[in-house]
């Protein structure tokens, strides 16, 4: 879709009512009303803030996990996970900076939001394959540790990777995120396409994560929770409650041609604000899971970040000690 002036008029709910509404008006600088630019700058400085706290802690992540731990199959599935984190929270740092230039001299400039669509394709992907793994490893162990190829991870990653980059290339391309061309037929298929693909991992995460819990719950099969359970679980729970209304506003923008003015402010503060905390929030629960025992147990040497890294992801069952294990302290919660 175009404005009435000829001008592209992006799909993103990353971009600001402020500056879509200035593409669309006559061509000129006339300044907007102040309402949605008070409520498009509010969410703006308090995304900055989460973004930056949250840029820190996955750079902590990807730099403990990239070189000084050992890699196994789901280090590598956080690693590409803390890497989608870190590279969509650039984006949306680098988005409120432009924000609040183009407010403060009320102008216009336009930044490609593709590596905004590569790193929310990649995240999504790699959660439903972490959760879909864990899964088989758990309800198939024998197969898992037999059948499972050493290097499956690394592929899969990079699969998904690939993948992700391509649908952004064509959504790029043909529906404006990467140039300023909208071409309204190929965009639509496209769109089909990647809603598709998105409800497709969207089902498989849920699927997974449902099939683990009911095995978890079994009271016949009695099943000891282990740190990765945990850290994969609270990860995905995130998601569920902060990022998936990111996703919903995206499709809604798909799907739902309208593009009002008030429609944009809404969707960028429904949106938007708690996809940050979800990318924020995953190093927190890595640290959290990591160094739950120091809750039950007296503290007797400091632990490094390499250690609660390595606790937080650790697949064998704690053995109970006088603090209590991990198991019964997450039940009480």
């Amino acid at each position: 879709p175009r404005g009435t002036s000829g001008e592209f008029l992006s799909m993103d709910p990353t971009i600001p009512a402020f500056e879509t509404e200035l593409t669309t008006l006559n061509g000129s600088n006339d300044t907007l009303p102040l309402t949605c630019n008070v409520k498009t700058l509010t969410p703006g400085f308090l995304i900055f803030i989460i973004a930056l706290g949250g840029l820190a802690g996955n750079m902590v992540v990807l730099w403990f996990l990239g070189f000084y731990m050992k890699k196994n199959a789901f280090s590598v599935y956080i690693l590409n996970l803390a890497g989608a984190d870190f590279l969509f929270l650039c984006c949306h740092i680098i988005d409120s900076l432009k924000d609040l230039i183009n407010f403060l001299h009320s102008s216009s400039i336009f930044i490609p939001y593709f590596f905004n669509t590569v790193s929310t394709f990649a995240y999504i992907a790699t959660l439903s394959i972490i959760s879909t793994e864990h899964c088989l490893s758990v309800l198939c162990p024998i197969w898992y540790h037999c059948c499972h190829p050493s290097h499956m991870s690394v592929v899969m990653c990079a699969l998904l990777w690939i993948v992700s980059l391509l649908l952004s290339i064509l959504e790029g391309i043909y529906c404006g995120f990467l140039f300023r061309d909208f071409k309204d037929g190929w965009c639509q298929t496209f769109d089909f396409i990647t809603t598709a693909w998105l409800m497709f991992l969207f089902v498989i995460l849920s699927g997974s994560s449902l099939a683990l819990m009911s095995r978890i719950l079994d009271s016949s099969q009695k099943m000891q929770l282990t740190r990765l359970y945990v850290t994969i679980a609270l990860t995905v729970l995130v998601f569920f409650l902060y990022g998936l209304p990111y996703g919903i506003s995206w499709l809604l923008l798909i799907w739902i041609h309208s593009y009002l003015n008030m429609f944009f402010c809404s969707l960028y503060i429904v949106g938007v604000v708690p996809s940050c905390v979800n990318s924020s929030a995953n190093p927190i629960i890595y640290f959290f899971v990591g160094s739950f025992s120091q809750w039950g147990q007296q503290r007797r040497f400091p632990r490094t970040i390499k250690t609660v890294l390595q606790e937080a992801l650790q697949d064998t069952p704690e053995v109970d000690e006088p603090g209590g294990s991990l198991t019964q302290e997450i039940m009480k919660l």
